[in-house]
């Protein structure tokens, strides 16, 4: 059982425990970096008026995108939420595709159409960004069944927030997940609130995820969600559990969204002082700090920022550059023949 106490978030752990590597290191934290940028370049963007509609970021929650997604190998399968920018990123997603998504340009990974909460890449493994609540837990599993019968080795991991844990979806693929003993990963991001409503007002049990395992037979799991070394090493056992045919996992990762659950949500309803308390926690802070605690140069440090602010600037000249979608193919794609017209 693994535990972290997510109401007093405290120092970076300085426990060097080398069993990652730098090399690894360095990839989880440039992953961090390209996340916090893009998504803070989105936030700026909007602002601007060229990313239209909503868009929910993961600004605060970088660390359990990098973690899981640096645990990955390929053909591993990533099905996300409508807040799912840090997944999509995670996999090797180009910067440019993502933010030419949200701008509707035709550069864009689903060429303008898909838009902020439907981001799409199976070349990357990201199987669909969904913005309906718990809809994704049973299409991870039946993914997984498919890996299941054919004997195939890749792992489907699935991402949700905390408010989904109260939805009937999560309870059936749990159980099913359970009985079959698929290689599915399921992954509470806890940010402590649902869209306005904090998440401990209206669930029985404090960890909504980790704390109804057991009614599945699966081991409580409860991790700090804002250390990507802890989110790895706990993401590299579960793979190893599911590849070996042991069946699913459980995992609930505490962290903490910087803003709002939107664009609309100025997040007012917040305590005074929590967002600063949980901000002494940023998973990038205390990742710079354990980098420099392994004895990585700043010097190495400061190039990875400065490289990742250049993709991020030259992505987003790119997007405003680029055209928008043609209007033929606006008809395209809607069903699974790449068609329009319905079929009885």
């Amino acid at each position: 059982m693994a535990t972290v106490k997510d109401r007093a978030p405290g120092p970076a752990d300085s426990g060097l425990n080398d069993d990652i590597g730098e090399n690894k290191r360095l990839q989880l934290y440039r992953t961090q970096v390209t996340i916090r940028e893009a998504e803070q370049r989105a936030f700026d963007l909007f602002l601007q008026n060229l990313v239209k509609g909503t868009s929910h970021l993961s600004l605060g929650q970088e660390a359990v995108a990098a973690g899981f997604a640096g645990a990955m190998i390929k053909g591993d399968l990533s099905f996300c939420t409508y807040r799912g920018h840090a997944h999509t990123l995670a996999r090797g997603v180009p910067v440019e595709k993502v933010l030419g998504e949200l701008m509707q340009r035709d550069n864009g990974l689903m060429r303008g159409k898909g838009g902020s909460m439907h981001l799409t890449s199976v070349e990357h493994g990201v199987m669909g960004s969904y913005a309906i609540i718990g809809a994704h837990l049973p299409i991870a599993c039946g993914a997984a069944w498919r890996a299941q019968y054919k004997g195939a080795k890749d792992v489907s991991v699935c991402f949700f927030g905390d408010g989904t844990t109260n939805i009937g979806a999560f309870h059936e693929a749990l159980n099913f997940a359970a009985v079959w003993k698929l290689p599915v990963i399921f992954v509470c991001e806890n940010n402590l609130y649902m869209e306005y409503t904090p998440i401990a007002d209206v669930t029985a049990v404090e960890h909504p995820a980790a704390d109804r395992a057991s009614a599945y037979g699966l081991e409580r799991i409860v991790i700090d969600g804002n250390d990507a070394d802890a989110v790895y090493r706990t993401a590299k056992t579960a793979y190893d559990k599911a590849r070996a045919g042991n069946g699913p996992s459980l995992i609930e990762c505490m962290t903490y969204r910087h803003s709002g659950h939107s664009r609309a949500d100025p997040a007012k309803y917040r305590p005074e002082g929590e967002l600063e308390r949980w901000k002494q926690r940023d998973p990038i802070k205390i990742y710079r700090e354990r980098l420099l605690q392994f004895g990585v140069a700043e010097k190495v440090i400061a190039d990875i920022d400065a490289s990742v602010r250049k993709v991020v600037d030259d992505a987003t000249e790119a997007c405003k550059a680029a055209p928008n979608p043609p209007l033929d193919i606006i008809t395209t794609d809607v069903y699974a023949d790449g068609g329009w017209a319905w079929r009885n």
